[in-house]
């Protein structure tokens, strides 16, 4: 179940992405990222509540956490005018110094090591940073270094080969591997679902940033139901 995990996180990437941008366009700003932060919220709440790996449930955090890492990359240049150079060399920094102190505390950063409350905690402190970092990552190729959505996604389409093919050929190793892919999803994915929802005139297909965010819920409703009838996601000793 590898590549369907990285097919649904793709999705949410680009969900959170334009489901952001739809929320800021349709309701004041500042309800637009309250509303993002209490449905953050509520869903690591939900998640540290059933102590366990539920497909829904962990899917939805991951959602939750890809709107909120989005809002939370662009207050930064919307609202406080920080130029995406800048964001971007910031949540690295931030994304390094969680990634550290993980480590530090707990000697590993493996995801099949989570069994703890800290640990998790590591964990999504780190799954938050890597969308803020993804979301001022793709800004900045896409619109600073002016590639546009479409190349921008394309240039993240073959860096994430890179890491992949980095574990095949065995000069990287499996936690390496997965956090340098996890951190390129994100503005694979967002980069795409902007192409998809933008407006012409800004390079895009024009579709809206609301179809687009229902198109793709729909698909990942439709694989998360799948994992969670088939737990084909789940070790065999779990199920």
């Amino acid at each position: 179940m590898t590549g369907l995990f990285w097919v649904i996180k793709v999705l949410t990437t680009g969900m959170g992405e334009t489901a952001s941008d739809f929320l800021a366009h349709t309701v004041a700003p500042p309800v637009a990222v309250g509303l993002g932060g209490l449905g953050f919220a509520a869903a690591l709440i939900l998640q540290f509540r059933v102590r366990r790996y539920v497909a829904g449930v962990y899917w939805f955090a991951v959602i939750m956490v890809s709107v909120f890492g989005t809002m939370a990359a662009d207050v930064l240049h919307v609202g406080l005018g920080v130029p995406y150079l800048v964001s971007t060399i910031g949540f690295a920094i931030a994304l390094a110094a969680i990634l550290v102190v993980w480590y530090v505390s707990e000697r590993t950063l493996s995801i099949h090591s989570i069994t703890t409350p800290r640990r998790e905690c590591c964990y999504w402190a780190t799954v938050l940073a890597t969308f803020a970092l993804g979301t001022a990552a793709g800004d900045l190729t896409a619109m600073t270094f002016g590639w546009g959505y479409l190349l921008s996604g394309a240039v993240f389409a073959a860096a994430i080969a890179v890491p992949a093919l980095a574990f095949r050929i065995g000069r990287l190793n499996a936690v390496a591997a997965f956090w340098a892919a996890y951190v390129i999803t994100r503005p694979l994915g967002a980069s795409f679902a902007d192409w998809m929802g933008v407006s012409h005139e800004r390079g895009g297909l024009g579709l809206g940033t609301g179809p687009v965010t229902a198109a793709w819920a729909v698909l990942i409703v439709v694989l998360v139901g799948y994992l969670a009838v088939t737990r084909a996601d789940v070790e065999p000793a779990q199920r």
